[in-house]
Order: structure tokens, then C-alpha cells, then sequence
């Protein structure tokens, strides 16, 4: 059996730093290596790409200013017959722009609002039109997010649906829905 030379402290300390020195070295230079070769296609890849022409098409939104005219008439108008209601104008893909909570309007008619401004802004009719669609296809009550309620009224630009409006809180469906008409009358 043959002894193990042993080897010196100082012996072991050089030679580990030396060790470590050239793995630090060999990391850095495969990391300045790989830096290189990514940054042609960080430059490329920080360009927008455009789109081939005839794959894109442009679509009317109302301002924010306008939707905001058309929530504040439609509370001015439940206000004049002292109804406490909710508005909401979305856009035409059903985002909310505005929604506002008029004083003293129950705690379900937010979200209602919201509801029947989509629905309306789907089907580009008022609300009230459509729950007569029901009888003849009483499934379309299940399509997420909407609310087959009279209250609801599109608003339209060249014939197509730009938004929706829909309010809820009034004891009808007839009052909600005139309100709701008082605010796309705002934006003729």
C-alpha cells in the first residue's frame, strides 16, 4: 500500500485559487461569447414587425369624453323621474369605458349595466329587442356576460356598432332602456 503524499496548505490554497480563477475565466468568456452572438437577434427582435397590408382593419372607439357626456346624461335623465340607476358605456369589443354608480342606485346595478351595454353592443340592438330572441332560442341566456334585460342600447357609427350603453336600477326595463336612449341621443 503506497502512501498518499501529503501536500501543503499553501500547495492546496494556490493551486484551488488557480482552479477557480480559470473557471471564471472560461465562464466569462463562453458569457461574452453567448452576449455576442444574442445581440443581432435582440436588435431584431426589439423592431415592431409590421403587418402584410390587407391583414389589419381600423374600427371607431368613442373617447373617453364622450362616453363620460353620454353616462351624465343618462343620470340626469333618471334623476329628472327621480330613479336611482347605474350606467356603463363599453366599446365595441366590450370593454368598459365608463361606468358610473348614480347616488342612491342599488348594489346589483353596476354589474347589470355593464351586462346589457355588452349585450347590446354584441347584437347591435337595444336589449329589449332581444329578449323577444329568447323565446324562439332561449339558450342565448348563457353566453358569459350577457344579460337579457331591456336597458340596453347600441350606439352606432356607419351603420356598425361603436358602443353600448346600459343602464339598470329603474322598476322597468322600459325606464332603464330610456335612459339609456337619452345618452346615445347625446352622442347624434
Amino acid at each position: 500500500m503506497q502512501h498518499a503524499k501529503k501536500i501543503s496548505k499553501r500547495t492546496r490554497v494556490v493551486t484551488g485559487t488557480t482552479l477557480a480563477a480559470a473557471i471564471a475565466l472560461g465562464g466569462f468568456g463562453a458569457y461574452s461569447a453567448s452576449a455576442a452572438d444574442a445581440e443581432p437577434a435582440a436588435q431584431a427582435a426589439a423592431k415592431p414587425a409590421a403587418a402584410k397590408a390587407g391583414n389589419t382593419f381600423e374600427s371607431k372607439h368613442l373617447t373617453v369624453g364622450a362616453a363620460t357626456d353620454a353616462a351624465e346624461a343618462v343620470l340626469k335623465a333618471a334623476k329628472k323621474e327621480n330613479q336611482k340607476v347605474s350606467v356603463a358605456v363599453v366599446d365595441r369589443n366590450g370593454n368598459t369605458i365608463v361606468e358610473l354608480r348614480g347616488d342612491g342606485a342599488g348594489p346589483q346595478s353596476p354589474e347589470s349595466a355593464v351586462k346589457k351595454a355588452y349585450t347590446a353592443v354584441s347584437w347591435n340592438a337595444p336589449t329589449s329587442e332581444l329578449t323577444k330572441r329568447l323565446e324562439q332560442t332561449p339558450n342565448l341566456k348563457d353566453i358569459p356576460g350577457t344579460l337579457f334585460l331591456a336597458g340596453g342600447a347600441p350606439v352606432v357609427s356607419d351603420g356598425g356598432p361603436i358602443a353600448g350603453i346600459g343602464v339598470a336600477g329603474a322598476p322597468s326595463g322600459d325606464q332603464d332602456e330610456k335612459f339609456a336612449q337619452a345618452g346615445v341621443a347625446t352622442l347624434k
